[in-house]
């Protein structure tokens, strides 16, 4: 198995979908017989340590770094006419751009996305409906069932869509800390319960929501991982004595930070879903799972695939503080409740690892290039119909609100 692994953005980068293609590439290459990674980069001098980065020879894309359309753009339109295009048994990619090039050149694609475009994004649907029926898409890989479910709905074939969650890697949670002991080392009071947030602090996440059930737990410290400067939430918590903002931690400090926990938060709100679709079954959850910590999220449908109400998790109502301050103390206080949620969450993760999942994906890539899917789909009359209305609903909130993110039908995430 030859596998050309094309990747849009220069490397490296501290961007969730950079490091799921990344890691996902790395296991696979482990496993191929050959693989190469085009990607563009800012200076020559990139190429080794994209190379030690994902673990492979890489390849330079003759595309300008700036501005990122133009990036994209031609990305697509030269990769075809590199020689490791031609040597590979198929491209493997998470932008529809590059996708539609390589199938226009001939080649085989995986698609490994997490975003449900046809509901996002309505106007591209029947174009979407084109390019996963092709017979040379293999496969588009969704990482989450809710994703899966918006092309099930436009009429792409069953079989094209597979849904394999993403993971973690044991490896960075093996110099297991006790609570006191992670706070005692980042300066943290011991004797202060504290509930962990980490990924990018900005307005996108719902920590607004966070900031405002910390007003009403002055007993508990909260600490958000993932500052890029001053922005909205940092001016939010700015004077709060129980709320401490941390820059930007690399994955090997990130853990200690995940051990000084006694409760690890997701958001529990509709924003990053509904509003700005830049989240789907967070990354960060498979790295909870297996911290041995109790995790408390919002009963949103992507979370709720791998999160379970006082099974290995606390689920409280999206967007709601009262909720949320509620399930906080539920956990702070019932040290049965957390210990039992935090060992199952602990076991569940043990299928949930990297391995697995690129096992699950070599496997699957190797009986498509077998035998592929050759069903092509139904872009139906009453398809047609759903797609303009959806497509008008999509032009009207774009008009409105000057985002091209459309919120799915029945969710209302506040303004």
């Amino acid at each position: 198995m030859r596998i050309l692994f094309t990747f849009e953005n220069p490397l490296p980068s501290t961007e969730a979908d950079a490091e799921v293609f990344v890691t996902t590439a790395r296991y696979l290459a482990r496993v191929a017989c050959e693989t190469w990674l085009h990607v563009p980069m800012r200076e020559a001098g990139d190429a080794a340590a994209c190379e030690r980065l994902a673990e492979m020879r890489t390849i330079r894309a003759r595309a300008p770094i700036a501005p990122a359309v133009l990036r994209h753009f031609i990305c697509g339109l030269t990769m075809p006419f590199r020689t490791e295009f031609k040597q590979a048994d198929l491209v493997y990619t998470r932008n529809l751009w590059m996708a539609w090039t390589s199938l226009t050149f001939g080649q085989r694609v995986v698609f490994d996305h997490y975003r449900p475009w046809p509901d996002q994004i309505p106007p591209l649907q029947r174009w979407l409906h084109r390019l996963f029926c092709h017979p040379r898409l293999l496969v588009n890989i969704c990482h989450s069932d809710y994703t899966r479910g918006k092309y099930l709905n436009i009429g792409v074939p069953a079989e094209k869509l597979v849904c394999i969650h993403n993971g973690y890697e044991p490896q960075r949670l093996e110099e297991q800390l006790s609570a006191d002991a992670a706070k005692r080392k980042l300066g943290l009071d011991p004797a202060r319960k504290t509930v962990v947030y980490t990924g990018r602090v900005n307005h996108k996440k719902g920590l607004d929501l966070v900031v405002q059930a910390a007003r009403q737990l002055s007993e508990v410290q909260f600490v958000l991982v993932g500052s890029y400067g001053e922005g909205p939430i940092e001016a939010l918590a700015k004077g709060m004595a129980n709320v401490t903002i941390v820059p930007f931690q690399p994955a090997e400090k990130l853990s200690d930070y995940i051990f000084a926990a006694d409760l690890l938060l997701i958001p529990p709100s509709w924003a990053p879903l509904a509003k700005y679709g830049s989240t789907v079954l967070p990354l960060k959850l498979f790295f909870y799972l297996a911290a041995g910590r109790p995790i408390l999220a919002g009963e949103t449908p992507d979370v709720m695939e791998v999160l379970r109400h006082r099974d290995n998790a606390i689920l409280c109502k999206p967007d709601d503080v009262a909720a949320l301050v509620e399930g906080i103390r539920s956990v702070l206080g019932d040290e049965a409740l957390a210990a039992r949620i935090a060992a199952k969450a602990q076991e569940d993760s043990r299928a949930l690892t990297w391995d697995a999942r690129v096992g699950k994906i070599h496997d699957l890539i190797a009986s498509r290039l077998a035998s592929a899917v050759t069903e092509r789909g139904v872009w139906s009359p009453s398809q047609a119909k759903t797609w303009r209305e959806q497509s008008r609903r999509w032009l009207v909130h774009l008009v409105r609100e000057r985002t091209p993110i459309l919120p799915p039908p029945g969710l209302a995430p506040p303004k």
